[in-house]
């Protein structure tokens, strides 16, 4: 099946998500002088990361809000449980200001679309907001590349559930044999997107994460990317790319 479109992540596919997030984190706490406190920078990104996953995953279960989520999130890593809603907001205001400021597109990211603007039509799948994301993708100059911005926030479901992944295809107007999904997480993002039926491309760009999930595509940068769609993968072994 010839495959007509391709849906996108956003953190850390397109965008530097993990580097704007160290480097935010990082001036937000030199800022409020709180950078002892959390010993190293990496120590005090782990604990932030694995709090925004956690929390994360429950308003995605549907526990909470949006806003109620960022603030659960600053009151556990400050330890500061009775900490008001607007003070919360206000330091996760201010964190954001520093996180924006580090915002970088990756540079592999412009000329794999530039090349297969031709032959393919682009949306994206994200499980934030379009509130969050609208705003980033034009900012970063990459709104205008794609058809569809389909959210997790408004769509009321998110990755890996195939009804996320259906959602944007329906979006597109095209079914999901015919519509690749790049993302950077084997899990959520390649095999959510192959038990929906789509071709699943998980880009790890670190390396040596390990195969990914049977039937899912790896690659290591964007540019295998118009090679691999290329063909036809959806059937039979996997391509050559790991």
């Amino acid at each position: 099946m010839v495959i007509r479109a391709v849906l996108w992540d956003i953190d850390d596919t397109l965008f530097d998500y993990t580097g704007a997030d160290a480097a935010g984190l990082a001036r937000q706490l030199e800022a409020e002088r709180l950078a002892e406190r959390y010993g190293t920078p990496t120590q005090a990104l782990a604990l932030w990361r694995e709090i925004t996953d956690r929390h994360w995953a429950r308003f995605a279960a549907g526990e909470g809000t949006f806003q109620g989520q960022r603030q659960e999130r600053v009151r556990e890593f400050l330890e500061r449980p009775a900490m008001t809603a607007d003070e919360a907001d206000a330091w996760f205001d201010r964190y954001v200001e520093h996180y924006k400021a580090a915002w970088v597109v990756f540079p592999d990211v412009v000329p794999a679309l530039d090349a297969l603007a031709t032959d393919y039509r682009h949306g994206v799948l994200s499980n934030s907001s379009t509130a969050n994301q609208d705003p980033k993708l034009r900012d970063l100059g990459l709104r205008d590349r794609f058809e569809v911005l389909v959210c997790a926030v408004e769509l009321g479901i998110s990755k890996p559930e195939a009804g996320a992944f259906l959602a944007a295809c329906e979006a597109l107007g095209l079914p999901p044999g015919e519509v690749a999904y790049v993302g950077d997480q084997p899990e959520i993002d390649a095999r959510g997107a192959r038990d929906a039926g789509l071709t699943a491309v998980w880009i790890d760009r670190t390396g040596g994460r390990g195969p990914g999930p049977e039937g899912a595509h790896r690659i290591e940068a964007l540019d295998q990317l118009p090679r691999l769609l290329a063909r036809d993968t959806r059937f039979g072994a996997r391509s050559g790319i790991r």
